[in-house]
């Protein structure tokens, strides 16, 4: 992923972490509301996506960051869903257990 890319989603996460949201942070769909946000930012011909939760009390947790590989539609692939939803239970498992350990 190129530095620049990297410094942009830096940035809109270091504003979640502090209460605030990135003016390019989307709902993804599909995933009830503004709990599950995704930025996509273009870098020469390519598109990048990082897709992140601020379900979980103040914990940021970031789900997935890809390159987009299909030239055709604007549509997240089958399995990036996939692997974000799993990542989306990992991350509750987490934020529980750190409830309950006082973390």
């Amino acid at each position: 992923m190129p530095t620049e890319v990297q410094d942009v989603f830096g940035h809109a996460l270091d504003l979640a972490q502090c209460g605030l949201r990135f003016s390019d942070a989307k709902p993804l769909k599909g995933f009830g509301g503004a709990g599950v946000l995704e930025l996509i930012e273009d870098f020469d011909t390519d598109t990048y996506r990082a897709i992140y939760t601020v379900r979980f009390g103040s914990a940021i947790y970031v789900l997935h960051c890809f390159q987009k590989k299909s030239k055709s539609g604007i549509k997240t692939a089958q399995s990036d869903i996939d692997l974000i939803r799993n990542r989306l239970r990992a991350a509750q498992e987490h934020a529980k257990g750190s409830e309950n350990h006082g973390n």
